[in-house]
């Protein structure tokens, strides 16, 4: 047996080394141990032990259903019918300003169109109004007694109220062969095609009686205005807009070619501060012209002077169509000698015939 050589006092007592690590092994595990317990969150403030074997209620929380929704229709505001402008004519390419000048006019008239497209401005009533005309015309008749087939040219001005004038020209062709007539024309600012019409339909006793009045615009697609001979009804292609057909009814360029008519077989009608009724179309819709009788002006002509009759169609107040001036010379055969159009803005286009070409009586 071997025994510790060392003397008592330096001899460690093992059992009490033994019992330190013990305790160091303890703490260490119960440090370890609440480590991982708060980690893991099982420590907290102390709760309330549940009763053994407890009854459950779940409680399901819904909402409460929601009341159905009203749709009411939205009231759809009226329409406004954007205007036509001005004439115009396919022709060599102009410089840009030119062409900004041309796209201006033919603006919508709300913002200032460019005078000279009365024949397609529309800015009429939405509400029929042929039939309340029918009356009037019924009790007023008219001997028509329409001029010769013949080509009309024209000087062309556009004066903006503000800006430098521009300077075009125009044609128009009316031929007639008795029992039918078309009214063909264009006219142009700065080399380029503004406006392009047709007219065409038959001539009995009320005088021209349309039955296809197209139009083309500058950058425009074409629209066709129908006069339904047997729907006796006026529509539009470019409007849902229909109007009842009853006789007299013209369109925007046969309506000048009417007003010469009267003048040939019933100037008698000519007294200055009188008006001619008439129920006009347009592109997108139609309305009662009234067109005053002014008085007979003495106008320059291609420097010659000749005394026209000055008529002039002025729109219902609180409108953005287009003012319509005609002078019709008796000593040319009730032509059209002259023909102004002017905007709300005070924009007009002035066209002065420079030659007419009247074709032989068949």
């Amino acid at each position: 047996m071997t025994m510790d050589s060392r003397p008592a006092e330096h001899r460690p007592c093992r059992s009490r080394i033994s019992l330190r690590w013990l305790c160091v092994l303890i703490a260490s595990a119960l440090l370890h141990l609440l480590v991982i317990n708060w980690s893991s969150g099982y420590l907290g403030l102390p709760a309330m032990h549940a009763p053994e074997n407890p009854t459950v209620s779940v409680a399901i929380l819904e909402a409460p259903p929601l009341p159905k929704p009203v749709i009411k229709a939205a009231v759809q505001p009226p329409k406004r019918h954007a205007r036509p402008a001005p004439p115009r004519m396919a022709a060599p390419s102009a410089p840009s300003s030119a062409v900004a000048s041309i796209e201006a006019a033919t603006t919508d008239t709300q913002t200032g169109d460019v005078a000279g497209s009365d024949l397609a401005a529309d800015a009429g009533p939405a509400t029929p109004d042929a039939a309340a005309l029918a009356d009037d015309q019924a009790a007023v008749r008219y001997n028509i007694d329409l001029p010769p087939s013949a080509d009309l040219k024209y000087d062309v001005q556009k004066i903006p109220r503000d800006g430098a004038p521009m300077y075009g020209s125009g044609t128009i062709r009316w031929h007639t062969d008795g029992s039918r007539y078309t009214v063909d024309g264009d006219f142009g600012v700065l080399f380029i095609t503004a406006l392009r019409f047709q007219s065409a339909g038959t001539l009995e006793d009320t005088g021209i009686v349309p039955e296809l009045y197209s139009e083309k615009r500058f950058r425009k697609a074409e629209t066709n205005t129908h006069f339904h001979r047997e729907r006796n009804t006026i529509s539009f292609s470019s409007s849902e807009l229909t109007y009842p057909r009853t006789g007299g009814e013209q369109d925007r360029a046969s309506i000048i070619w009417q007003l010469a008519g009267i003048g040939r077989g019933d100037s008698e009608k000519f007294v200055p501060g009188t008006s001619i009724k008439l129920f006009v179309a347009g592109t997108r819709n139609a309305e009662t012209w009234q067109i005053m009788i002014i008085g007979q002006e003495e106008i320059t002509i291609d420097g010659n002077t000749t005394r026209a009759w000055h008529v002039a169609r002025a729109p219902r107040s609180g409108s953005y169509d287009q003012k319509l001036d005609i002078w019709l010379a008796p000593e040319q055969s009730w032509y059209p000698v002259r023909l102004r159009y002017t905007e709300p803005n005070g924009d007009y286009l002035d066209m002065s015939l420079t030659s007419l070409n009247v074709s032989p009586t068949p």
